[in-house]
Formats: structure tokens, sequence, C-alpha cells
């Protein structure tokens, strides 16, 4: 796990710039690094800043040598969204109880239920006849495809999916820049079928980083 927890950190800028790119932000890896670092750039909007601000808490939180050792729970993932959206939305961190609309396509999740969710949190985790890399890959789409928040969902699905897989000192999940319109086509596939086997192999074959390589 430790070992992990150097390599999340040593990519964190990296990981940020292409969590930031899949969001629509306008900012290049060495802007994304003088903001990590507390440093100004110019030619960003504020809320641009804040998104990377907010994916540096989020991610500075789950590598806390004490938080990577709690369990991967409702708890963590409200956390999660929380930091993510801090200073957007003033629920943030709390299920929507109001039906969104998702770009790109007609099809509406279902309101969340907090009792659904951490039973089926717990089932993807207890699922014997998953490995940790699978189990990791089946939290983040479940949490995306949910779209239990206001906002923030694809940020807060990746850093909970990275979370678990981290704390069992398996890599990272991280869609690469290149990826990103492929990613989300196929998210679009997957909230209408709910057929998770094609997303499944791109994240797994594309995205997943293997410290062990």
């Amino acid at each position: 796990m430790a070992r992990n927890i150097d390599f999340a950190k040593k990519h964190l800028a990296e990981t940020i710039y292409k969590q930031a790119i899949l969001e629509g932000v306008a900012t290049t890896l060495s802007d994304t690094e003088n903001i990590i670092e507390g440093g100004k750039v110019n030619n960003m909007s504020l809320e641009d800043i804040l998104k990377i601000v907010d994916l540096k808490h989020a991610w500075e939180f789950i590598l806390n040598k004490n938080v990577i050792l709690t369990k991967t729970n409702y708890s963590i993932l409200c956390m999660i969204n929380k930091l993510v959206e801090e200073g957007f939305y003033y629920n943030a961190g709390n299920l929507r109880n109001v039906p969104i609309n998702i770009g790109g396509t007609d099809w509406n999740p279902d309101i969340p239920i907090e009792s659904d969710i951490k039973d089926d949190i717990d089932n993807i985790i207890k699922n014997q006849e998953r490995n940790e890399i699978d189990k990791a890959i089946d939290l983040l789409l479940y949490v995306v495809r949910k779209q239990m928040f206001i906002d923030g969902n694809k940020r807060t699905s990746a850093i909970f999916s990275n979370h678990y897989l981290i704390a069992k000192g398996k890599g990272l999940i991280v869609i690469p820049v290149e990826k990103i319109d492929k990613y989300k086509k196929l998210l679009i596939r997957f909230y209408e079928t709910n057929n998770n086997k094609e997303i499944f192999d791109f994240i797994k074959n594309e995205c997943y980083l293997n410290i062990n390589i």
C-alpha cells in the first residue's frame, strides 16, 4: 500500500490534469502543476482553478494514511464528492433529491436511495468472483452510472475507485487525455444500455496503471 501511495503522489499532477481535461477545464499540465503547488496562473477562469484545487483536496484526502486504511464505503464516497464540488454546491456530498439530465443522451438516472447504494457498494466489494482490479472498475462504473450527486460524478467515481485500488496496492485508474472522447462515447452507451462490458474492457486495458510494470 505504501508503495502505491508513493506511486499515486508521484503521478498526482498528471492525474489531476487528466481529470480536469475530462471535465472540460482549459488547463495545461504546467498550469495544473502550478495550481497544485499554490502558484499563480494566467488566462484561466476562477472556476477552472477551483476545480483543480478541489481535485487536489480530494486526492490528498484519499492518500492520507488514515483514510486509505478506512474501508471503501458510502461515507468515503460522499466525502470525496463534497471535496470535488466544494465551492460549487452548498449540498455537495449529499445525495441528490431532484432529477438531472445528462448531456448527449435522453437517458435519465433514477433518484438515488441511500440504503440501496450502501448495499450495492458492499456487494461489489464482497464479490469473491472478482479480483481487486475488477472490483475497482466495478465501483467506478456503478458510481458514474448511478449519478447520485448533483454534479462531479465522473470525478467522484474515479477517485472513489482509486481509494479502493490504492488500499489494495494494485495501481491507479486514470483516463488518458487522448482517450477521453472514446471514454465519453462508451459512457453514453453504458448509460443507455446498462451493459458495461465494452467500457469495462476499455478501462482495464487502456486506463489502468499497474505499479508493478
